[in-house]
């Protein structure tokens, strides 16, 4: 028993630093002895404590925490030949200031259950490690990496050299120091988080270590964790595997989660690098999970997803009460059925952490490295009872709370609303039992183990049935070159390896959660991935049943025809643009315009030749025009005809018959032009178009001119001598009409040798806003320009008979066609007076040409109309019908025309004189 206290100086030297460290002294008395003292030093406070150790003091971890558990803390000890460590959160993490809380049914007892069950496997396996007993020191986490650091440097207290030369008991004899067990290697941990502090002091003392659980990627740098290996793949593939899964469903737009920790922070790290190397995927929120989260928190992560609520998609990294405590304030926030989560494997194909969220957790894609149900675990675990498992110190926890009820233990106070254990419980009789998707693993790890001794075995101890002199101790750097070379097939049947970095190939299986599954609801395989995914859309099932894929995207993708206005920042987000106009759609991120001879496609998706267009026979625009011009035609072969039948009769010869004919000629190509302005534009007709279209009018002013000026001179010469005026003869006249319209052809002729004639398309004319309206106008190259130009000559002719039509008005019509060529250019200028705004207003039509052209055609056709109807269709009447009046008249001399017409005019004037008094006399009278 405890007799007293005593504190003894501890000098620990070594590296300069000396430690202080109490001891506890016992004082053993015995009934048949008289008192005598004897010293024992059970705790590690005693030992020479190596330099790497100094690190794990340094980090907070005080000797005395350390003593408070006692000479040894909680364990599991299974004698051995050789021993392994194992780290197994049997419990869960406890409130502020509590190590430890809860029992883990699956996560803790299956898990180290597993490693009980291989190592009963191994001794019982005469091929491997044979006559070798593996043996165990099995310690509990706690979930708590701080705690699972203390408690692992029991593994290291026979590394530790011991100095007890300055340690002497009370009556002054040495202490007696019990030799703790060597660990050649640890089973675990569980949490990344844990591993990755015990690896860091496994290391200093060359400790191999095999985790069933931890995934971190930063525990595969070989450089920080050299000792460290796993039967799991890390999170980078598992990382690399999500995000396949996000992109075979067509998301772009996601939030990650993530616990506070190695775990979660290194998953989503891993996941963001890979996301970001491969492109295509934005992250909305990336939002972590505070270690020790406050009330209330778990509701103010949902409302920062709900910011982005296009971000439906959910990456989570999360340990298996965060992920409980986020599918609660989702329901609370009553958003069930808007997350769509895609969990890790600390999710997996787990029922404790969904359990009355299953609503919310529907559609949820999990992964898992692929396992499968240990058959022969099932059986060796549902057999244990309190009888036959007493070397686990925790299964009488686990039965408690399994059966929930309350076994009777000294100190333990009974609680009376709960039921009495009977001990005759059964598991999975008498509870729910489903084997923990990690057990796979540890057996696997456990045999990683023994396959890597086995192998050091045979090759350091050939022969021996035994642990030879090689092997004891067994060097860890040895060791851990055989773990690295194992090579096997593990409990489930797939291969077991490790690669230079000491992690395990990558193979998973997809689940999803699917509540509405008719056949088997809960977690189905919907998919694997082995270095590539291989997904089976169409066993997915989501929301209410539904077997359509959701969408979480931040924006939907841009219609045909509308291109991408990317958001500053966010390469997933962008606004919709219409490619309006004549603009199609490039690429995805630009508008460009067509080429000036093509117009887009309905959906803007690309360009398509501009349709050509003429003006087509069958329009009504072409059939008003050559209606006109046939009846013109018709009625001037007629005229050409009646006087070439009668040429030698006076009217024809009175009317001039060599001018005549020249103007009716004129006449006919004006009414001829018509066919050639509606013709289909070739070199020909465009040829034909330019000769013709100021000819005939040319032609025919020149020959109206040619008249007026002869009747005007003949009779201004009168007025002033008998005498006739030079050049009035009809060889004279037809010189003159000729040298006039050469003045016309001379001008066509050097348009010709300037710009020869050709045909264009032009496709600005009937370019509308709407390009489906859009046509390309096959037209002659003649502009509205060229066009005036080349009628200005022939509008200049015109105008220049009119004056010469006005000053001859006084001419009796009895002896001249003055006042018919008159009242023709009168009207002519009134024709040409309306085409002209006409012609220029309708500039901006969409169609111009038409209008244009038959209001030019028309009006060409009307001016020849008039000057045919008012010069020839008169004397055809009298020619056809009054044949009596077609006569030869007295011949009178050019000196008795004069005074006739001189008297006439004069006649004229006195009555005009007249007729202005008689008004005067009557305005007079009225006053």
């Amino acid at each position: 028993m405890l007799a007293d206290e005593d504190w003894t100086g501890f000098n620990g030297r070594r590296s300069g630093l000396v430690l202080s460290v109490p001891l506890l002294v016992i004082n053993m008395t015995s009934k048949a002895h008289s008192t005598h003292q004897r010293c024992w030093l059970g705790s590690p406070h005693g030992y020479r404590i190596w330099p790497g150790l100094l690190w794990v003091l340094f980090i907070g971890i005080s000797p005395r925490s350390w003593a408070q558990e006692g000479a040894q803390p909680q364990s599991i000890k299974i004698e051995g030949d050789i021993t392994l460590g194992g780290l197994f959160p049997v419990h869960a993490r406890g409130p502020a200031g509590v190590p430890c809380g809860e029992i883990k049914r699956e996560k803790g007892i299956h898990r180290l259950e597993a490693m009980l069950y291989a190592l009963d496997q191994i001794n019982s396996d005469p091929d491997l490690l044979p006559n070798i007993t593996l043996g165990a020191r099995i310690l509990d986490t706690c979930s708590r990496d701080t705690y699972a650091l203390e408690q692992s440097l029991t593994f290291v207290q026979a590394l530790i050299q011991k100095d007890t030369s300055d340690v002497r008991c009370s009556n002054g004899e040495p202490p007696i120091i019990p030799k703790p067990e060597r660990v050649v290697g640890v089973i675990g941990a569980s949490g990344s988080s844990v591993s990755i502090m015990v690896a860091n002091v496994l290391r200093l003392f060359a400790i191999p270590q095999i985790s069933y659980a931890s995934t971190a990627p930063e525990l595969s740098d070989n450089s920080r964790y050299e000792f460290f290996s796993r039967v799991v793949p890390p999170d980078s593939y598992q990382a690399q595997a999500m995000l396949d899964i996000v992109k075979a469903m067509g998301w772009n737009y996601v939030s990650t989660l993530a616990s506070e920790g190695n775990y979660g922070e290194s998953g989503v790290d891993a996941f963001l690098q890979i996301s970001r190397e491969a492109g295509g995927l934005c992250i909305a929120q990336s939002i972590k999970i505070p270690r020790e989260p406050r009330p209330g928190e778990f509701d103010k992560i949902i409302k920062r997803l709900m910011e982005t609520s296009n971000a439906r998609g959910v990456i989570i990294f999360a340990n298996e009460d965060d992920i409980k405590r986020v599918l609660q304030a989702a329901r609370k926030a009553n958003l069930t059925g808007h997350f769509l989560f895609v969990g890790s494997d600390s999710w997996g194909a787990k029922n404790s952490a969904i359990e009355d969220q299953e609503e919310v957790a529907e559609g949820a894609v999990t992964i898992l490295p692929k396992r499968a149900s240990i058959d022969g675990f099932d059986q060796y675990f549902t057999s244990r009872s309190l009888e036959n498992n007493r070397r686990n110190i925790w299964f009488a926890e686990f039965w408690e709370d399994d059966f929930k009820c309350k076994l009777t233990r000294p100190g333990v106070k009974y609680e009376p609303d709960r039921r009495k254990c009977t001990g005759e419980e059964r598991i999975s009789r008498d509870s729910q039992y489903e084997q923990e998707g990690k057990v796979q693993f540890v057996i696997d790890a456990v045999y990683a183990m023994a396959h890597a001794l086995h192998s050091m075995h045979m090759d350091l101890c050939p022969g021996s049935t035994s642990v030879c002199e090689k092997m004891d101790p067994v060097e860890g750097r040895v060791l851990l070159q055989y773990i690295r070379s194992v090579s096997f097939n593990g409990s489930a049947g797939t291969g077991v390896m490790f690669n230079e970095n000491g992690d395990a190939p990558g193979h998973y299986d997809i689940f999803q959660y699917q509540l509405y599954n008719v056949s088997n609801p809960g977690y189905k395989v919907i998919g694997q991935w082995t270095n590539h995914l291989r997904l089976n859309p169409e066993e997915m099932q989501w929301s209410g049943g539904d077997h359509k894929i959701p969408e979480s995207v931040c924006s939907f993708p841009c219609k045909p025809g509308e291109r991408k206005k990317m958001v500053n920042g966010v390469p997933c987000c962008w606004h919709c643009e219409l490619c309006d106009g004549y603009q199609y759609v490039l690429d995805e991120f630009t508008c460009d315009m067509c080429p000036f001879d093509m117009r887009p496609l309905k959906n803007h998706t690309g360009c398509r030749p501009t349709p050509i267009i003429k003006l087509e026979w069958s329009s009504p625009w072409a059939i008003i025009p050559v209606f006109f011009a046939i009846l013109g035609i018709l009625a001037t072969t007629g005229v050409i005809v009646t006087f070439i039948r009668f040429n030698d009769t006076p009217i024809v010869r009175a009317s001039g018959r060599e001018l005549s004919y020249v103007l009716l000629t004129g006449i006919f190509l004006i009414y001829l032009i018509t066919f050639l302005m509606i013709a289909e534009p070739s070199v020909a007709v465009c040829s034909l178009r330019r000769l013709l279209l100021g000819l005939g009018m040319c032609i025919s002013y020149a020959a109206m001119l040619t008249k007026t000026n002869r009747i005007y001179r003949i009779f201004e010469q009168g007025k002033k001598s008998v005498t006739p005026p030079k050049f009035i003869s009809p060889t004279s006249q037809l010189i003159i009409t000729f040298i006039l319209i050469s003045v016309q052809l001379l001008g066509l002729f050097i348009w010709f040798g300037v710009i020869p004639p050709h045909t264009i398309i032009d496709y600005e004319e009937l370019k509308p806003p709407n390009p489906e309206l859009a046509r390309g106008l096959l037209k002659c190259d003649i502009s509205d320009l060229s066009l005036i130009l080349c009628l200005s000559y022939s509008i200049v002719l015109m105008i220049t008979c009119t004056v010469y039509a006005i000053k001859s008005r006084g001419v009796p019509e009895t002896f001249n066609e003055a006042k018919p060529i008159g009242f023709t250019m009168y009207t002519t200028c009134i024709i040409w007076l309306a085409f002209v705004p006409i012609f220029f207003g309708t500039a901006q039509s969409t169609e111009k040409m038409f209008i244009q052209t038959t209001t030019l055609t028309v009006s060409m056709s009307l001016s020849a109309t008039v000057s045919l109807c008012m010069l020839y269709v008169p004397k055809v009447y009298v020619i056809i019908f009054h044949p009596e009046q077609n006569v030869q008249k007295r011949k009178r001399s050019f000196r008795a025309v004069v005074q006739a017409a001189t008297v006439s005019t004069r006649l004229s004037q006195k009555s005009n004189d007249k007729h202005n008094g008689e008004s005067k006399g009557e305005m007079d009278r009225s006053q």
